[in-house]
């Protein structure tokens, strides 16, 4: 027998209207406390975003900004990541952390690019999972700002913590299934600088620990802030 078709209930149509009227009444307000919010990498063109994405998993961005400031001056062309030796750029990238991973995934995925892709970093989602050590985030990550489209959302630690604060989804961890409740409710054009704002958010005022809610500027729109000012959690 063919799967059945569920479709949402009125319950889920509604908690879907109320997630996008609560976005609606946020986005302003970010847009105007947080208004150079940008990628924190630094890149000047698609393959450096690429590389410095693969790079920043498990490290700060500042990290990864001091590694490449070097490593891209050194390695111009998806041709030049190929051909390295392995361990030169695990040398190269060691302080970026699980760097022999990082350098396997770099090199691989280069590879790709000069086999494939004439060297070029593809602008469409299903090439770009294709490539070795890259997933939809860092896919998400490249095509909403090297080539500005919106093709989904960017799910980092602090959007997944932001979006459940901000009661836009049911999923405490599920980056995909977070992605698909976000998807819903922002408006597409908006995709790309809603994590930018989410993070910025997450680092200056929703911290994981001790959030200041008492300073937050969408604490009436929140339905957790005003329950960790009351239990003590927030600062």
């Amino acid at each position: 027998m063919p799967a059945k078709t569920i479709k949402p209930g009125r319950s889920d149509s509604k908690t879907v209207q109320q997630r996008r009227q609560r976005v609606a009444s946020i986005l302003p307000i970010l847009k105007r406390a947080y208004p150079q919010a940008k990628c924190s990498l630094n890149y000047s063109n698609p393959l450096e975003l690429l590389v410095a994405t693969i790079l920043s998993a498990q490290c700060t961005d500042e990290r990864v900004n001091q590694v490449t400031r070097e490593l891209f001056r050194k390695y111009r062309t998806a041709a030049d990541y190929a051909r390295v030796p392995q361990q030169q750029l695990e040398k190269d990238i060691q302080s970026t952390g699980f760097y022999r991973n990082k350098a396997k995934a770099i090199r691989a995925m280069a590879q790709a690019l000069v086999q494939k892709h004439d060297g070029q970093v593809p602008d469409t989602m299903e090439q770009l999972v294709e490539l070795p050590g890259v997933g939809r985030k860092t896919a998400n990550v490249v095509l909403g700002n090297a080539f500005g489209k919106n093709v989904g959302i960017v799910v980092d630690t602090h959007v997944t913590r932001l979006a459940n604060r901000l009661g836009l989804t049911r999923h405490k961890a599920d980056a995909s299934k977070i992605e698909q409740d976000l998807m819903q409710v922002v408006p597409q054009d908006q995709w790309t600088l809603w994590s930018h704002l989410l993070i910025h958010h997450g680092r200056a005022i929703c911290r994981a620990r001790k959030p200041r809610c008492t300073q937050c500027p969408i604490l009436e729109h929140c339905p957790s802030g005003k329950k960790f000012i009351q239990d003590g959690t927030a600062e």
